[in-house]
C-alpha cells in the first residue's frame, strides 16, 4: 500500500522528491504517514478534501479486503 500511495501522490505533487510515505503496521491496522512540501500539501488535499479523500477510498478498500484497518495522515516536513 505504502508503493501505491507514494506512486500516486508523487505524480501529483510538484516536488515528487520530497514526498516521502511510512508504513507502520501495528495490531490490525495499518498506518501511513505522507509527508511532503509544504507547498505540496495544498495541493495534495485538494479542495474539499477530494484528493486526500478519494486515495483513502482506495487505501482503506484494499485494506478491508486483507482484514486491516488502514489510517493515512499527510503532513509537511
Amino acid at each position: 500500500m505504502r508503493e501505491l500511495v507514494e506512486y500516486v501522490i508523487k505524480k501529483i505533487a510538484n516536488n515528487p522528491n520530497n514526498v516521502k510515505v511510512q508504513e507502520k503496521e501495528g495490531e490490525g491496522a495499518i498506518i501511513l504517514e505522507v509527508f511532503l512540501a509544504e507547498e505540496d500539501r495544498d495541493k495534495i488535499i485538494g479542495k474539499g478534501a477530494r484528493i486526500a479523500n478519494a486515495l483513502r477510498v482506495i487505501v482503506e478498500e484494499i485494506a478491508r479486503k486483507v482484514g486491516k484497518l488502514v489510517i493515512m495522515r499527510i503532513s509537511d516536513k
